[in-house]
Formats: structure tokens, sequence, C-alpha cells
């Protein structure tokens, strides 16, 4: 029989899943740190999805959404008719029913996955299935890293109040070691 001193013994406790918002402003890289992080982590079995920009002639005429997986489609763009709008995007809502709320849906239903979001904004929000999939989420066994504004908004604020979430800053001076410091954290999770 193995002896064991308080100092060595196996926590088994509950464990608490991690929790981190990404908060910035546009631009900042909060997209190239949550992409950076999951190219880290492969061996965790990251689920989610990113979103980026749809330029044509120099100028931003939309965004596409991309699954971990490497399903695409076009969510917002100037030429959808929406509604809802978003500026002067119409945005797609079953785009984000077909392609984002699954891998949300996955994630909470496996313990101890890793779900990565791009992003917690007016778009993705305008869609009552993704807030149920991402309140889902964050209520499950579930480690979470979403990028989210900085601007208020009544859902991302009431996330950034929760004393199980953990709000990081992307600036200039921390988006080129970020990902490497979260993926370190998340690793052996």
């Amino acid at each position: 029989m193995a002896r064991h001193t308080a100092g060595d013994i196996p926590d088994t406790g509950p464990r608490t899943p991690t929790r981190i918002l990404l908060e910035g402003r546009p631009g900042i890289g909060k997209t190239t740190v949550l992409r950076r992080l999951a190219a880290l982590l492969p061996a965790r079995g990251v689920v989610g999805f990113t979103s980026e920009e749809i330029r044509q002639g120099g100028s931003r005429v939309g965004f596409a959404l991309e699954t971990l997986a490497g399903r695409r489609a076009v969510l917002a763009h100037v030429g959808l008719p929406g509604p809802p709008r978003v500026g002067r995007y119409g945005v797609d809502l079953a785009v984000l029913e077909r392609l984002a709320v699954p891998c949300l849906e996955q994630a909470a239903s496996t313990p101890r996955q890793l779900a990565l979001i791009d992003e917690l904004g007016r778009m993705e929000l305008a869609c009552p299935a993704f807030r149920d999939a991402v309140q889902a989420l964050f209520a499950a066994d579930t480690d979470v890293v979403a990028t989210v504004h900085a601007h208020h908004d009544p859902f991302t604020d009431a996330l950034k109040r929760r004393v199980d979430v953990e709000v990081v800053r992307v600036t200039s001076a921390n988006r080129a070691f970020l990902a490497q410091e979260l993926a370190a954290r998340l690793a052996g999770r």
C-alpha cells in the first residue's frame, strides 16, 4: 500500500473550468491570439470557430465564420438583406445556427472540452440559439476562451461579472505572447 504525506495526496476534488474572455478594441489581435491558441493545443481536441473580414478592393464588405474543423460560410455582408442588420451588414443567423451552435453544443456535452469562440459580438448575439448555446457552455464543465469587444452589452457584461470568468485585455504589448501563455495554462486541463 502506498503511503502519502499531506503534500503529495492527489487532488480528487471537483475541477473548476477555465473561462477567459479576451477583451479589446477591434483590430487589436484577438482573433489572431485565438487562432494561435488553437494551433498550439491540437491534443486538447479544441472545438469552436473564428471569424475573419471579407475584403473587396481594399474595403471590408463582410465577415466569414469558419469552424476549427474547416467549415466556412458568410456570416455578414453588405449585400445581405438581413434582418438583422448590424451597422451596414446584413447578418445570416442561419450560419450561426448551422456552424457555430453545433460546435458550442458539442463542447458543452463533452466534459473537459476546450471551446474557442470568436466572437461574442453584436452579430453573433443577435441569434437567440447562439446566446442559449453560450449560456449552456458557461454552465458546463468546459474550458472556454472567447473574444469580446470592450463596449458594453448586457449579455457580455453579465459574463464579465461572473466570478468564474477572467477578463484578459488584449493589447499591442501582449498580443505576441498571449497565446503561448494561455496554451501553457490550458494544455494539461
